[in-house]
Parts: structure tokens; C-alpha cells; sequence
């Protein structure tokens, strides 16, 4: 695959750690092979890539990874040029497309081709192991697949345990992203003033990144004033005035296709932050310092949960979905909830070395103004958390 960027990772480790953790995972819960469809894990398992998002939602590109056999990429018709130089894809096929914007009526006569071809490879590569792992596939193709005896199990659990521990070549490839993601925002920075919208601020980003040869950003989680307030707006025509916070969270898939998820709050104008701004903000950034200091290999995920910091009562009920979340190609496992969420939607594990993680904040009362968002992407070493965004807080608000 040709790079969208210059890069010094060198590429082929870089396929070999991750086909390798993905193998070991198959082997571990004693899979024949793994079938995938989600753009991301594909990448991940081939390091090859074609029109991700828009095969994010139209099923014309999947890759069949059988545990001890040789690897089949199925691309989108006259792609077999894409991938044609990739040591790790053995043979490049044309994928049968039976969903129903490709195939309307047709489709229950495609999948059987489709079923009946994958169910060869399985015979072929598999040692006669029919226990088949599969990311997504509709109940159409579940269906094909079990009248040919191929029993199907969780395909994403075993992406992402493979995705959740990086080596030094993955980390690498992140960093080059990361550095696209926080020149983007320092050229933000200097284009804030009073009169910018927050389309035409968010925008920054995007053309940085695809100019240093990033790929997609996945929300557009920019706002300002009273739109920080409630979080999860997205940004719009509004003009930002000076005096107002603006908040954001990059979301960003650059280089190498690996994500760099950090956010910010700034403020507009020449001005000083108000009593309530630096207040909320003091209370963001000690959540991130002390939730930072306290993560550890070994640690399981409700141990960081309960120990983690404690939200003011006037801010729980404004609180983030997670307190940290796993980061890789994309937010990954885990997720890891408030102790006010933990009986409702947390699950236990353990931290483990070398896992990348990002350590959240959003503080806001209920029916406040304005709200603040940060959040830092860290490592996971024997030592604890090692913060690999750089970007500066603004720690002279305190």
C-alpha cells in the first residue's frame, strides 16, 4: 500500500506485530480463521485501505484470514492494484456484493456465491476447524454461512484484545499522526478570534490533516459559548465572540490511519478567563492530572474507576461517557465508565503494559453556560502513564 504521507515506520514490522496479534488471539480461543468487513479491522490485519468510509456503510471489501493459512483480500471492483505490493495478502480476489444498494433483489441468489466461496476457503486453509470468527456481516450472510456448517463467533471481540497492546513500530506510526493532529491545532489556535465561525475554525483541522497525509475525522465535536453546553453538539454557522470558551475534541484518523484523540478548551479573544470559566477549568485539569498519576499496568478497570478522581456533585450529572477509553486505529477497547455507571454498563479487565489509553474530562453544571472538555492520550509503561500529546493546557488560568 503507497503511504498518503512521507513515513519513517518502517511498514512491513509494522504488518507483521499486528497480523501476529491477531493470529495469536484465533489461536487462543481456537479459531479456524477470522472473516472481516470493518474497514478499520481490515487495515489493522492487512494494513491495506480503500475508500474507508465509505465501506464503513457499503459491504464491497472484506478479507478472510484463516489462523495458520494464506490471507484473501475481497476488493471493490479494479482494486487489485491497491494492494498488489502487500507481503501479507496472498491473494486479491473481486468481493461479491450482496448487499441491497448493490444487488436489490438479487441479493439472497449472491450470497450463496458469496457463501459458498468463503465456505472453500475455509476447507481449504482451516485443518478442518470450522469455527469461524466474523467482525460484521448481515443476518443474510450468518445465515449462508450456518446452512454451510460454519459455526460463527465474535469477530470483534478478538479485533480488539489484538488492537489493545502496541508495540514500539505501532507507536511510531501513531506519533506521526499525533504530529499532524497538534500542528493542526496550532494552527487553529493562531486563526481563533473573535468574528470565526466554528465550521471555519473546524475546518482547520481537516485540511491540515489531509495535507500531512491523514485520512478522515469522525465527528465534528467543536463548539463555543453556550453550544459547550450541553456537550455532543456539533459545530455549526455560529460566530464565535470574544470572551467565549470554545471546546473540541479532534477525533482525528491521520498518518498511518491511527487516531489521535485529544481535546481542549480554549478561550477567545485577548481577554482573561472569567471567575467560572477558570474554576471549571481548574476542576478539568485536575481530573486529568490526577486520573493520569493513578493509571498502572496491572490495574484492573474498576480498580481505576473507584480510585479514580471524584466529580463534585454539581458535575455528575454533565459527566463524560468514560473516564478513559482504549486508542488505537480508533477509540478501542476498553471503555472505562463512571462508578455512577458501573452497574448499568461497566465490565472489568486489567490494564496492561503498552495499552494507549485517553483520559477524559468534561465539566459543566447542569443548565451552566459553558463546559470544558480535555483529554490526554497517555501510554501505558511499568512506570505508569507516559502522556504522548504534547499540545499545552492552559495552565496559566489557575
Amino acid at each position: 500500500m503507497t503511504a498518503f504521507h512521507a513515513t519513517t515506520v518502517d511498514h512491513r514490522a509494522l504488518r507483521a506485530y499486528r497480523l501476529g496479534r491477531v493470529r495469536e488471539q484465533l489461536r487462543s480461543r481456537d479459531y479456524g480463521g477470522i472473516l472481516l468487513y470493518d474497514p478499520v479491522n481490515i487495515r489493522y490485519a492487512t494494513d491495506t485501505s480503500n475508500m474507508q468510509v465509505w465501506t464503513l456503510h457499503n459491504a464491497v471489501r472484506y478479507a478472510f484470514i484463516p489462523t495458520e493459512g494464506p490471507i484473501t483480500l475481497f476488493d471493490f471492483h479494479n482494486c487489485e492494484h491497491l494492494s498488489k505490493d502487500n507481503e501479507v495478502v496472498d491473494e486479491i480476489r473481486n468481493a461479491v456484493g450482496w448487499f441491497y444498494f448493490g444487488a436489490g433483489d438479487e441479493g439472497p441468489k449472491r450470497v450463496q456465491i458469496w457463501a459458498d466461496e468463503l465456505s472453500e476457503l475455509v476447507q481449504q486453509h482451516c485443518g478442518g476447524n470450522r469455527r469461524i470468527a466474523v467482525d460484521k456481516v448481515e443476518p443474510m450472510g450468518v445465515w449462508a454461512l450456518q446452512e454451510r456448517q460454519i459455526e460463527i463467533a465474535d469477530g470483534q471481540q478478538v479485533m480488539e484484545n489484538a488492537r489493545a497492546v502496541k508495540n514500539d513500530v505501532e507507536l511510531a506510526a501513531m506519533q506521526e499522526s499525533l504530529d499532524a493532529c497538534q500542528e493542526g491545532m496550532r494552527r487553529m489556535r493562531d486563526a481563533l478570534e473573535p468574528g470565526i465561525t466554528e465550521n471555519k475554525l473546524w475546518s482547520i483541522l481537516h485540511q491540515t490533516n489531509i495535507e500531512l497525509g491523514g485520512e478522515w475525522i469522525e465527528t465534528r465535536l467543536l463548539t463555543s459559548g453556550p453550544r459547550t453546553n450541553p456537550w455532543f453538539q456539533e459545530c455549526s454557522h455560529r460566530v464565535i465572540e470574544a470572551g467565549d470558551l470554545v471546546s473540541f475534541d479532534t477525533d482525528l484518523v491521520g498518518p498511518n490511519g491511527y487516531c489521535s484523540d485529544i481535546s481542549r478548551t480554549w478561550l477567545c479573544g485577548d481577554g482573561m478567563p472569567n471567575d467560572e470559566q477558570r474554576r471549571l477549568y481548574a476542576v478539568a485539569r485536575e481530573q486529568i492530572r490526577y486520573n493520569t498519576d493513578l493509571v498502572k499496568p496491572g490495574m484492573t478497570f474498576k480498580e481505576f474507576t473507584m480510585q479514580g478522581f471524584k466529580l463534585p456533585g454539581e458535575f455528575t450529572s454533565n459527566r463524560y461517557s468514560v473516564v478513559a477509553h482504549g486508542i488505537g486505529l480508533c477509540d478501542e477497547f476498553p471503555s472505562i465508565y463512571y462508578p455512577e455507571d458501573w452497574d448499568e454498563a461497566g465490565y472489568d479487565g486489567v490494564i496492561e503494559e503498552n495499552m494507549t489509553l485517553c483520559i477524559e474530562s468534561l465539566i459543566g453544571t447542569q443548565g451552566g453556560r459553558e463546559s470544558i472538555k480535555l483529554e490526554e492520550q497517555v501510554l501505558i509503561t511499568k512506570d505508569g502513564a507516559k502522556t504522548l500529546s504534547t499540545f499545552p493546557f492552559e495552565d496559566d488560568w489557575a
